[in-house]
């Protein structure tokens, strides 16, 4: 429960970080370095929260879920 917990807490970061980006894009008209640097932490944890997620697949953490495909019928019975 807790990786969950961590993926929405570091989306929510993400979130954050273009939102803050879109208000130094409109108050400085991109001319300044700070949306730059909202965009690349933006881009920084979206590779980590990719990692994360690999990671936490890979140990055991979280299992993958969704629909499964119908099991495909034989033929001739």
């Amino acid at each position: 429960m807790a990786i969950k917990i961590i993926v929405i807490l570091v989306f929510l970061m993400i979130l954050f970080n273009l939102g803050t980006a879109l208000v130094y894009m409109m108050k400085d008209g991109g001319q300044g370095d700070r949306m730059a640097r909202a965009l690349t932490w933006r881009i920084g944890l979206s590779v980590a929260a990719f990692i994360l997620l690999l990671a936490a697949f890979g140990l055991g953490w979280i299992e993958p879920h969704g629909i499964t495909p119908p099991a495909s019928p034989t033929p001739g019975g």
